[in-house]
């Protein structure tokens, strides 16, 4: 299933999307207007929600929303492709000897097509394309050879990063977290419709030139080894995003950063796509 919530006639609701329209799920027993609620029943659910089949609604009357709004944890993992992190060591960063996560603050999940605001307190803000997984079930201590079992499904996450804020302080959570800066989406594809997640094709553009192409396969730790690796340390909830890294191309090694007025389209294979306007943030925002 693709999952999406959708805003129609003002009112913001949990559907799925089948071709080119939006079943609305909303009616169902159990369905609240929270995506990570409905992730954590979703085994119960799952047979109500495929068969649900009306009312639905053309994809161009409504607006797609975040498809996760409530996420307890936004977490990021650095330099976790092979090119991305030569390019990085080729900037003067060292290549770290261990998986490198950081905190997106949630305030910063934004819609698959809603604005990101450049704010005026960064001249160097730059996209990351990635392959972002949600977990499914509540999970502590996982083997990587049992971490597809945790996985609800996935998503596209553009990691917009303000790249003069990442040296501001000792972690990167404040160039990862300003607001808007968490682009997820346009649905959660649920994992059973995803046949190999190590093997996507993942596309970025800034006004039409591509600037990001790779495989998820080009990953240094697998998604499954990340899930194995972060809940050595923390439980993992349903619900939670994490970010699973970014290819080479991104904009702080030439100095492309972005710049209002700038459009970013982000792809992956069989998970749609997500397109975002860079808007000047009005001082004081």
């Amino acid at each position: 299933m693709k999952l999406v919530r959708f805003t129609q006639d003002g009112r913001t609701r949990i559907g799925k999307v089948v071709g080119e329209q939006v079943v609305d799920l909303s009616p169902l027993p159990g369905v609240s207007d929270s995506m990570r609620q409905l992730l954590t029943d979703l085994p119960n659910l799952r047979a109500a929600l495929e068969a649900a089949h009306s009312p639905c609604f053309a994809l161009t009357e409504v607006i797609l929303e975040a498809p996760i709004n409530d996420s307890q944890k936004f977490l990021g993992i650095g330099m976790n492709y092979r090119k991305h992190a030569e390019e990085a060591r080729l900037a003067g960063i060292p290549i770290p000897e261990s998986q490198l996560w950081f905190n997106k603050q949630v305030s910063c999940i934004n819609g698959p097509y809603a604005p990101v605001l450049k704010p005026h307190v960064t001249e160097k803000m730059d996209y990351e394309v990635e392959l972002g997984v949600v977990i499914g079930q509540r999970c502590r201590h996982v083997q990587a050879s049992d971490a597809a079992a945790v996985i609800a499904g996935y998503l596209i996450v553009n990691d917009v990063s303000a790249r003069d804020w990442l040296h501001k302080s000792p972690t990167f959570t404040l160039g990862k977290s300003f607001d808007t800066h968490g682009p997820i989406g346009p649905w959660l594809t649920t994992a059973d419709e995803v046949d190999n997640p190590l093997n996507l094709e993942m596309k970025l553009f800034v006004n039409g030139e591509l600037r990001q192409h790779s495989l998820t396969g080009d990953m240094i730790y697998d998604i499954y080894a990340q899930i194995a690796y972060l809940s050595t340390v923390m439980t993992l909830e349903p619900g939670d995003i994490l970010a699973t890294g970014t290819p080479s191309g991104i904009g702080a090694p030439t100095g492309r950063f972005l710049k209002h007025g700038d459009v970013m389209r982000l792809e992956i294979d069989g998970l749609g796509h997500i397109e975002n306007p860079v808007i000047a943030e009005s001082f004081g925002r």
